[in-house]
């Protein structure tokens, strides 16, 4: 029997009200295998919430802001995720690294203050191309994750997200996650999920997550096709 993984669908800046409730009613239609964590737009998170009734399906957003409440217009606050029916949320994104100028330290804040708030942060780490052709990524990824993860708790997982994978088709090598993996787990300790980012689809999908100390997968755009994620879900 296959072991049920996690597998996280970050919908970006993606997505109608109208084609969430299509998407989830039709995967939770299916003979569901791993666990689904959907990760729409803001706007969309109550409808998303009215809309789950599996319970193998659960709700998280894609960033919350580092303090509960204050003068920060535009922001999310984790306690307003949390109302909405979320049990996760995105932390520290390439995309928020890359076009919000967030660092470590505050990546490690927001991550606080999430789990302050009864979520569990799902924590992003991964080096760009620069340093992969460096030959520096595991010192990359050792600097973000003893900058990056949590002191008051362990209720959290890590995301490995090559940055140079992640929406160009070039998935990192079975081989390289294994051994990214791996080194990661030697980092965090046992009964942390680690799942791992960058151009997953339907068709390395079961490959990726058959690998040791994969816990599951965070998907971006695929998530968005309907039924080619749907087959991720069942373990196809």
């Amino acid at each position: 029997m296959t072991s049920s993984k996690i597998i996280a669908g970050n919908w970006k800046m993606n997505g109608t009200a109208t084609f969430l409730k299509e998407c989830l009613s039709y995967w939770q239609s299916l003979s569901l295998v791993h666990n689904l964590v959907i990760c729409p737009p803001f706007t969309l998170l109550t409808e998303a919430n009215k809309s789950i009734h599996s319970s193998k399906v659960s709700l998280g957003a894609q960033d919350c802001h580092q303090k509960l409440t204050g003068a920060f217009t535009g922001n999310i606050s984790a306690d307003h995720v949390k109302e909405t029916g979320c049990s996760y949320v995105i932390i520290g994104h390439s995309e928020r690294r890359q076009y919000h100028g967030e660092n470590n330290d505050l990546i490690k804040a927001k991550a606080e203050t999430a789990i302050s708030s009864g979520l569990k942060p799902v924590i992003c780490v991964g080096e760009n191309l620069g340093e992969r052709e460096q030959g520096v990524t595991l010192e990359i990824l050792q600097t973000q994750i003893e900058a990056c993860l949590p002191n008051s708790s362990r209720d959290f997982l890590v995301a490995y997200e090559p940055v140079w994978a992640i929406g160009t088709g070039k998935a990192a090598s079975l081989k390289d996650i294994e051994e990214v993996h791996g080194f990661l787990r030697k980092l965090v300790g046992s009964g942390i999920p680690l799942l791992y980012g960058g151009s997953v689809t339907a068709e390395n999908c079961k490959e990726i997550i058959s690998l040791s100390d994969v816990d599951g997968v965070l998907v971006g755009g695929a998530s968005l096709k309907k039924q080619d994620f749907g087959r991720m879900l069942c373990g196809q």
